[in-house]
């Protein structure tokens, strides 16, 4: 049986050339063997979050990230989605939205009597 060498495949510099290569190649054509999967953000940013860390915990994320390839505020987020995905598959969204609302509670109790010194 004969092997067909795989093409290269090119470098894309703009959404345009990628628009033009998507619809005028056959990706049976190329090599994808070092290709990495790739998780598109759609959805809009439209909240943010400020968060104090230990430098540590903040040097480790950022090492991280950078291994895999994005910022380190993707990353974070990342973590996020994918604790909160655990819990909804093992516990459900109503249990889920339950056990959020506890620790949200319990995170305010515990916060109360150091919020009053500050005022």
């Amino acid at each position: 049986m004969k092997t067909v060498e795989l093409k290269r495949m090119p470098s894309l510099r703009s959404d345009t050339e990628a628009k033009r290569f998507a619809e005028t190649a056959g990706l049976s054509e190329y090599d994808l063997s070092n290709f990495k999967p790739m998780r598109f953000e759609i959805e809009p940013k439209s909240a943010a979050l400020n968060m104090r860390l230990p430098q540590s915990l903040l040097d480790a994320v950022k090492i991280k990230a950078k291994k895999e390839g994005i910022p380190y505020t993707r990353y974070v987020r990342l973590i996020l989605e994918q604790a909160v995905d655990h819990l909804r598959e093992c516990v459900g969204n109503a249990q889920l939205e339950k056990t959020l609302d506890w620790h949200i509670r319990r995170g305010f109790e515990i916060a109360k009597p150091f919020m009053a010194t500050r005022t």
